[in-house]
């Protein structure tokens, strides 16, 4: 038996998006009644509806919804999160990985709540700086650990695909709390942990 995954969308965003999608076609020069462009229009409503369902989701529910009492002092590490996001400038992808620390301060949360946070904040659009500093924030203000540490490194397909059109860069982005920003020492031995030190 075949697994196929169900997705729930409004039909009138939907509809409407399509419409708009449509008008773009027929702006930069297709035509929108070719066999191979008749459900682009539908796709891409249904797509960017799935790209942005961060907006549907709220970071600090996510990890409260795992919470546990747990007597641990020490850093704990999620590391190597893959992220795809949309840029806000031009809508168009990046994509990378996420490094996220915290250590606790008589709670923990599931460790997939820290990636499912990364997930919610990139599924919308999103500069890297902000979405950093979101997750961070996030982090923080629903688990109180004695501090948060994150980085993120991602490739931009508005830098690769257009623009200056440089295919290699990759941007890097940090954002610490408490201890992590207090402490040398604890930075220091999450970036060696994640392996940027």
């Amino acid at each position: 038996m075949s697994y196929k995954r169900i997705e729930q969308y409004d039909p009138e965003t939907t509809e409407t998006l399509a419409e708009h999608v449509k008008a773009i076609l027929s702006l930069i020069g297709e035509d929108d009644t070719r066999e191979g462009l008749l459900k682009t229009p539908e796709r891409v409503a249904k797509a960017l509806q799935f790209l942005t369902r961060g907006y549907e989701e709220d970071g600090a529910e996510i990890i409260k919804s795992a919470l546990f009492e747990e007597d641990y002092k020490h850093m704990v590490v999620v590391k190597d999160i893959e992220l795809y996001s949309l840029c806000e400038h031009h809508m168009m992808p990046f994509i990378g990985k996420a490094h996220v620390a915290y250590i606790p301060d008589g709670k923990i949360t599931g460790l997939s709540k820290i990636a499912r946070v990364v997930e919610c904040y990139a599924r919308r659009l999103q500069v890297q700086e902000r979405l950093t500093e979101q997750i961070r924030d996030c982090i923080q203000d629903a688990l109180n650990p004695l501090g948060v540490a994150v980085v993120i490194e991602a490739m931009h397909t508005c830098m690769s695909m257009r623009g200056v059109e440089k295919t290699n860069a990759v941007t890097t982005t940090s954002a610490f709390s408490g201890v992590f920003l207090a402490s040398s020492r604890t930075r220091s031995e999450f970036l060696s942990l994640i392996g940027k030190n």
